[in-house]
């Protein structure tokens, strides 16, 4: 049985993303999510542009938290996290097991990869864009 899987995030929600990789990862698995930055989320820029700078900005000092990355992979990481109970042992151990890149290492090159992209008929914003927008 295969225990790592590879999930190609071109094109693809994110919110589907993370749920696959979330889901995954607490079965065991070893999840790998390459090209986070062309990741999509749907709905209208200024909202979502909203929603994260918001976000940010709880944040406070640097001393203090929530810290919200900017980069696209660690967004991406942050939202897979969000569907974890990644402050209880089995959920740490499955954050754990989740890697993010905003590339295709070359590793994985030659590597079977899922796709969850799908035709999108809304408005939406790559993770590129918002990572440069914050």
């Amino acid at each position: 049985m295969n225990k790592s899987i590879i999930i190609d995030a071109k094109d693809s929600v994110l919110g589907r993303i993370a749920a696959l990789a979330a889901k995954q990862a607490l079965l065991g698995k070893t999840v790998t999510v390459i090209n986070c930055n062309e990741a999509i989320i749907t709905g209208s820029k200024p909202v979502i542009l909203k929603k994260y700078k918001s976000l940010r900005a709880k944040g406070g000092s640097s001393l203090k938290g929530p810290i919200i990355s900017k980069a696209p992979e660690r967004i991406m990481k942050r939202t897979i996290r969000g569907m974890l109970s990644h402050r209880q042992g089995r959920g740490e151990q499955a954050f754990a097991r989740i890697m993010c890149y905003n590339k295709t290492p070359a590793e994985f090159e030659s590597s079977e990869k899922i796709s969850l992209k799908k035709p999108i008929k809304t408005r939406f914003i790559t993770l590129t864009e918002l990572s440069g927008e914050l």
